[in-house]
């Protein structure tokens, strides 16, 4: 593939002044991660148990016993728009993915609020991440009162912030193999908890709500409203985010075209399979209800599997190990989970500054690591900021900013999936195959993601919603929920940083450095397509 311009050597020292084209070489280390290693990233940064443990009961609370179908249906947008990821990708192997994939399909100003979206969101999923890991550290050692305070949790919250971006910081290699262990401890527990959950329940030694497995479970005609629907996909929709982190590191990937996005893909079924199989035996063991063991009860919503666990694993022993290693399990995924958004954000950063989007400090590489220097570390110091100015205001101010991860999310996946249409327009009618995977999945996903964005929107703005409200200090003076405040206003953020920058640096927002030429943007991906795709 060809450009009109030279590819500019970017390396520790950063990017030169020359137009960076398709496929610029950042310095980070090539072909460090096969296809095994970029799905262990994707999955393990959904956090899967951590994702099951708070999130499985406030879906059940919402949609009840249509909890298995709510899971698959919220499948669907992000499998469509993971073949947008693969379809872009295997054109354009850029580690700033919806960044530079939007910024040449709609120009840099589109780019650069796609870079924001994914650097906010994984910003503030690091404040909830290092809370999670930093109380069930304490619970692993019995330290509970230490795991019920503020102040502990958030030292212990930064030290683990600290440990991941120095993981990251030492090596991509580092980092995958830390992953595939914690994540096969992840997955392993929970099989032997979905596994013995059902076993108890057909052998009739379950307690009093187990129920057997049931086909109007999956009967989403079941589901009250349409309210009540949109309501439970949006909930569930964020147990899937994550699995983009595979392709962020893409540069660092074998067979960069082709592996991460086949990871990517991959990524979001196993994600399917593995949360179909918890949340069915955990219904079919403790049931709907709203009392006891029930997965609606309030007391235990924050964290379902640790207190299913002592249920289904028993008081002896053996249970008594098994349940604490479900704790470890849930600490590993958060933990897991931190290291590998720090991954993602350092990239897109990295990208951004390549392309003289961001100071070329961010496009520094080890010279010996070869990883993101001010990229990895600015992340931890930014995440350990923000994570410690909430943890110090509010808790309530703290819960509502990690709801709104699901406008972000929401947002810079589905522009990702309409770029992935508008890049490859002129290809589209040239084979069913483009047709489907290059055009209307990604379309249909996208689509989709923007219904539950102005739904959410409409939801969150309720001023009941949430922990906290506020009121604006202008007119209309509106009462706005806080989720929908904190949400709306990141993103607002981002604009007006941009409008900043461009001021500072206008070469990225004239075109003069991501500049595409018509036949780069669409004879490129025909030539591709003759070469095959796996």
């Amino acid at each position: 593939m060809t450009s009109s311009a030279a590819p500019p050597p970017a390396g520790p020292s950063g990017p030169s002044d020359r137009p960076a084209p398709f496929g610029t070489d950042k310095g980070l280390r090539g072909g460090a991660l096969g296809l095994f290693s970029s799905t262990v990233i994707g999955l393990a940064s959904t956090a899967p148990a951590y994702s099951m443990a708070a999130t499985l009961g406030v879906i059940v609370a919402v949609v009840g016993l249509q909890s298995p179908v709510v899971i698959v249906l919220a499948f669907i947008p992000m499998f469509l728009i993971a073949y947008g990821y693969k379809g872009l990708n295997q054109v354009d192997p850029d580690c700033g993915t919806t960044f530079t994939w939007a910024a040449r399909a709609f120009g840099p100003h589109t780019g650069w609020l796609g870079g924001w979206g994914i650097v906010a969101a994984d910003i503030i999923v690091m404040a909830n991440l290092a809370q999670i890991a930093g109380q069930y550290g304490f619970q692993l050692v019995g330290a509970h009162g230490l795991a019920h305070s503020t102040l502990w949790t958030m030292v212990a919250g930064v030290v683990w912030i600290a440990l991941m971006t120095w993981i990251c910081y030492i090596g991509i290699e580092v980092s995958a193999n830390l992953q595939k262990v914690l994540l096969t401890v992840e997955v392993v527990v929970l099989l032997v908890l979905a596994v013995t959950a059902l076993v108890k329940v057909y052998s009739g030694t379950a307690p009093g709500p187990s129920t057997h497995i049931a086909w109007a479970w999956f009967d989403p005609t079941r589901i009250r409203s349409l309210d009540v629907f949109t309501t439970g996909i949006l909930t569930t929709v964020f147990i899937y985010w994550g699995w983009d982190s595979c392709v962020s590191v893409n540069e660092e990937t074998a067979d960069r075209t082709r592996t991460p996005g086949r990871a990517a893909v991959m990524s979001t079924v196993i994600l399917l399979c593995v949360y179909l199989l918890v949340a069915t035996s955990a219904q079919s063991f403790a049931g709907a209800g709203r009392t006891g063991i029930g997965l609606a009860n309030p007391a235990n919503s924050a964290d379902v599997l640790s207190n299913l666990g002592a249920e289904v694993f028993g008081n002896g022993a053996g249970g008594q190990a098994l349940t604490k290693l479900l704790i470890l399990m849930v600490l590993t995924s958060a933990a897991a989970s931190t290291q590998t958004t720090i991954l993602p954000t350092a990239r897109t950063t990295l990208s951004m500054a390549t392309f003289k989007a961001l100071p070329t400090h961010f496009a520094r590489v080890h010279p010996r690591f070869l990883t993101p220097t001010w990229s990895t570390v600015g992340m931890g110091l930014v995440s350990t900021v923000f994570f410690v100015l909430l943890s110090r205001v509010s808790e309530n101010l703290l819960a509502d900013s990690i709801g709104s991860v699901g406008l972000m999310i929401a947002f810079y996946y589905g522009l990702t999936g309409f770029a992935c249409v508008w890049y490859f327009r002129k290809v589209l009618r040239r084979s069913p195959r483009a047709l489907w995977t290059k055009g209307i999945m990604p379309g249909l996903g996208g689509v989709l993601l923007l219904y539950f964005f102005v739904n959410a929107c409409v939801v969150y703005a309720a001023p009941d919603y949430g922990s906290t409200s506020w009121t604006l200090p202008f007119p209309p003076h509106w009462h706005l929920g806080g989720v929908f405040v904190t949400g709306i206003g990141s993103l607002a953020l981002g604009a007006v940083l941009m409008l900043v920058y461009r001021v500072i640096s206008p070469a990225f927002f004239r075109k003069q450095v991501i500049a595409v030429s018509a036949h780069e943007a669409h004879e490129a991906p025909e030539a591709q397509e003759r070469g095959g795709e796996a």
